[in-house]
């Protein structure tokens, strides 16, 4: 008898977001669009994904790209002038 281990359904997002952190010097706000395809695995698979364990199911990163990206513009306008 061959026993198949089940796996994980949301690692491949969880991985995406440590290559993500890693790329942007771990600046999570750079991060958001993968946290939220994380957060939509886990909205799905959270009762058997161990990887769902620190995902926040209840925020919207995309709602936080959009602020941090409206932060950013702002900081540059100043640098500009």
């Amino acid at each position: 008898m061959s026993s198949k281990k089940s796996k994980d359904p949301c690692k491949v997002s969880a991985c995406r977001i440590q290559t993500c952190l890693k790329e942007h010097k771990f600046d999570e706000t750079r991060c958001y669009d993968v946290l939220e395809a994380m957060r939509q695995c886990c909205l799905k698979w959270h009762q058997v994904s161990l990887c769902c364990s620190g995902i926040k199911l209840d925020r919207d990163y995309l709602a936080d790209k959009e602020a941090a990206d409206r932060e950013r513009e702002q900081q540059q306008k100043k640098q500009q002038q």
